[in-house]
């Protein structure tokens, strides 16, 4: 698919197909995180991978989201891993987790998956519930998998603002 079919094709999924999501297409959809450009190419951003039944479940109580899909993937970022810019101290480990988690979505959508972009859980109790987790600050929670056979965008998806209420040429 090229790119602007891509990007406009695209939406968020919130309801998904019990059908797993095959091993590697979820190595293709990682490896998109692991290319994604960073500042000064440091590389801070983290991917937890959620698969198993237990992993799903302890999800569910971090969000408010409940989209039942096979995977869960958490983003986050490793601040001592992460470029500040010296004049102010902006860390840009979110925004390099962030660009990852674009990444991911667009791969995950050219493979004929869905993803939504979660933001509304709750970063310390996903902590607590993932350990493993400890050290990074989660930004961003991505559902995977395949689009159910009924699932449509949002009516708000093709609502979009005209260029000129987004850009300004100087």
């Amino acid at each position: 698919m090229d790119f602007k079919a891509l990007s406009e094709a695209r939406y968020s999924v919130r309801k998904y197909s019990d059908a797993p999501v095959e091993p590697e297409k979820l190595e293709l959809v990682l490896n998109a995180a692991r290319t994604a450009p960073t500042a000064h190419n440091y590389q801070p951003q983290r991917v937890f991978v959620l698969e198993s039944k237990s992993a799903l479940e302890k999800a569910e109580v971090c969000t408010a989201s409940h989209f039942h899909p096979p995977v869960m993937l958490v983003v986050a970022y490793d601040a001592s891993a992460s470029w500040k810019r010296e004049y102010d101290g902006k860390d840009h480990g979110e925004i390099d987790a962030t660009i990852a988690a674009t990444q991911m979505m667009l791969q995950a959508a050219d493979l004929g998956l869905g993803t939504t972009y979660i933001g509304m859980f709750e970063p310390e109790k996903l902590l607590v519930e993932f350990p493993e987790m400890a050290g990074t600050i989660p930004i961003a929670m991505l559902s995977l998998g395949y689009p159910a056979e009924n699932a449509h965008p949002s009516r708000l998806h093709y609502d979009r603002k005209p260029l000129s209420e987004l850009v300004t040429r100087i």
